[in-house]
């Protein structure tokens, strides 16, 4: 039986071919380039170049993990969870918005309300203070255009507007 290298068990379990005979480093420098490389091929790396090799391999190992979790499928049921929260959540802000546009506009019609009040309380003259009210109304018409007065409030406005020199209405400045 041939004489066999030993086998150098490192504790990985593999088999590491390594240079029968040991150069020192002034006679490895003297090889030629070639002859260098193919002797260093079969030498342990540096420390140095282990450690970075190493430090490389769990820096890939740490990223490949983390690119795994980050990207992981989920499954069906979560996402139509997801969907249905989602689609919830769009539908209670929708509601908010419109009920806060409601508020805005019902604040908006209040203020033009009492600002046509006031405007038509300050008239000089109760003909002109009904003139104004017929032009302006406080509240926009919702397509309703019957008669909302009274008969009798009627026969006293057509009266008022009947006066033309405004001897019912006249008041003292």
């Amino acid at each position: 039986m041939p004489d066999l290298p030993p086998i150098d068990d490192d504790g990985d379990g593999k088999f590491r071919a390594k240079n029968k005979k040991k150069i020192d480093a002034a006679d490895l420098k003297k090889l030629a380039p070639q002859q260098r490389s193919r002797y260093l091929a079969y030498e342990d790396p540096p420390k140095k170049a282990t450690e970075g090799m190493a430090y490389s391999k769990k820096m890939l190992t740490d990223r490949k993990k983390q690119y795994q979790r980050d990207h992981a499928s989920t499954p069906e049921e979560d996402i139509s969870e997801r969907d249905k929260h989602a689609k919830l959540i769009g539908q209670l802000k929708a509601a908010e918005a419109r009920n806060r546009l409601r508020i805005m506009r019902l604040r908006y019609q209040a203020n033009r309300a009492q600002e046509i009040s006031h405007l038509i309380s300050c008239q000089p003259t109760a003909l002109k203070a009904v003139r104004l009210q017929a032009l302006v109304p406080a509240y926009p018409d919702r397509g309703d255009r019957r008669d909302r007065l009274m008969p009798l409030d009627r026969e006293r406005i057509e009266c008022l507007l009947e006066d033309e020199k405004g001897l019912l209405t006249n008041r003292i400045h």
